[in-house]
């Protein structure tokens, strides 16, 4: 384990704290994973990135790292602050299609984007409904002392536990604002832990329960499953920002309620800022929202996106843009020359590294980066500028990348030109055509034959190809992202 010591933001608290595990070289990290009524995102994504980032720090700094992601597919209502319709019933109802069939295809469209984004699997993916019988214990365990019976559910009481809502700050962020009153709710921010099936009707996803038949509440499902993967307390919870408000200070109450104690359950609760895109289009209800597919459509390698969130610190505000993305996917192509030139300047030695010593310095500055709360866009800096050191050769610049890579997961010793050159699904020409377009305008431009090049350099423009002549980056041709 390295000597520089890991800070990270923790959310309740609101500082930097030193990471200390509560199991020795141990480190349990549970991320609230997606309600699958829907394709995610590329919003929804940047919290998996993040959490993706985290893991892969907590290994570097060798801790045996137990990571635990949900899939949410039953109890998420259409409002978070625990209101409206549940995601997966209206979704299923809408498309005619078994809520179960729904919440399987959803599940792989977002295991495909985890890994076309190069996330490292959880240790275990929990499903919430195959923890029901479970969550019923939990709240037949809490339910005498801190809740109470309405005709539509089991609720929570929120003044029955410590200090309520300090995760959120709600006094002064004003999270308590969002929360619809329902009848005979004794606090406007209690929640529902069990929710009754309304009479008359029949959902598709519905157990017994002691009050009554239904379904359990959202905010329930990750006690449960953090709890019985993890243990309580565990080292660190992770979420959107948007968690903050509600979904976890109510996490919080209910593992108050549960270990009989003021503790939150987890020792860091951690939470990444939002995605902006000021076109609009980032809400899945505007139609065709942003998804990674979306990108891979239009011709960019889905880990350009990912370099876009390395680029921006976890909790700031990040910026979506198509000038952005391209910016960024330039950058992921400047490093993947630079190490396939270290790979071809290397040869065979690069198999030999009995007499590799990446310079320590180099390696201290990056590790400062990425210890203070996961800093990647300074860290990203100090792999950028490894290739161009005199003082160390090819070998070490190669394993200083791949090591330094091992925390940002751009993959970059296994990406190539080619990976990087996705075409357009509205491109009309194949990457065959235009390659043997390009050999035969070389061959014409050596002959000097310059009206025959030029007429193949317009009939490739007309196609949507862009003849990259003197491009620094070495690319001879792009397709359109139009």
């Amino acid at each position: 384990m390295t000597e520089t010591p890991l800070r990270l933001f923790n959310s309740l608290t609101r500082q930097l704290e030193e990471f200390r595990p509560i199991h020795p070289g141990e480190a349990r990290v549970y991320t609230c994973g997606p309600t699958v009524y829907n394709y995610p995102h590329i919003g929804n994504m940047r919290a998996y990135v993040f959490a993706d980032v985290l893991g892969r720090t907590l290994s570097w700094k060798g801790y045996h790292l137990t990571h635990i992601i949900n899939i949410t597919d039953v109890g998420h209502l259409t409002d978070d602050a625990d209101a409206g319709e549940d995601k997966l019933e209206k979704a299923a109802a809408r498309s005619a299609q078994s809520i179960w069939d729904i919440a399987r295809h959803y599940t792989e469209a977002f295991k495909a984007d985890v890994r076309a984004l190069n996330i490292r699997g959880p240790a275990q993916w929990t499903v919430a409904t195959d923890y029901v019988p479970q969550m019923i214990e939990f709240a037949k365990g809490i339910a005498e002392k801190h809740c109470y019976e309405l005709d539509s559910g089991l609720y929570f009481d929120v003044s029955t536990v410590a200090d309520y809502g300090r995760l959120a700050r709600a006094s002064t962020d004003e999270g308590e604002s969002r929360i619809d009153p329902v009848a005979g709710k004794r606090n406007a921010a209690d929640f529902a832990i069990w929710r009754k099936t309304p009479k008359g009707e029949t959902r598709q996803m519905e157990w017994d329960s002691p009050w009554g038949r239904g379904a359990p509440g959202w905010h329930l499902e990750c006690s449960v499953m953090s709890g019985a993967q993890l243990g309580f307390p565990f080292d660190i919870h992770t979420g959107g920002i948007d968690h903050r408000e509600i979904h976890h200070p109510n996490e919080i109450a209910q593992n108050q309620a549960h270990c009989h104690s003021d503790a939150s359950g987890a020792n860091i609760w951690m939470h990444n800022n939002f995605l902006v895109d000021r076109t609009g289009k980032m809400s899945k209800s505007s139609g065709e929202f942003l998804r990674l597919q979306l990108l891979i459509d239009k011709g960019y390698h889905p880990l350009a996106y990912r370099m876009i969130c390395l680029q921006a610190h976890y909790r700031s505000e990040l910026e979506f843009s198509w000038e952005g993305l391209g910016a960024a996917l330039t950058r992921l192509k400047r490093l993947v020359m630079a190490v396939e030139k270290l790979k071809q300047v290397a040869g065979d030695s690069l198999h030999d590294r009995s007499s590799v010593s990446v310079i320590r310095s180099q390696f201290d500055l990056f590790e400062a980066a990425i210890c203070n709360d996961l800093n990647t866009a300074e860290a990203l800096l100090w792999v950028e500028s490894l290739p161009a050191l005199k003082v160390i050769g090819p070998v070490e610049k190669y394993v200083g990348i791949q090591r330094m890579d091992a925390v940002l997961g751009l993959d970059l010793i296994n990406l190539t030109r080619a990976d990087l050159r996705i075409r357009p699904k509205t491109a009309t020409i194949s990457e065959a055509e235009i390659e043997a377009a390009l050999a035969r305008r070389k061959e014409a431009r050596a002959a000097k034959d310059f009206a025959t090049s030029d007429a193949i350099r317009d009939e490739l423009t007309a196609s949507g190809v862009e003849v990259m002549d003197g491009d620094p980056l070495g690319w001879e041709w792009k397709l359109d992202h139009a």
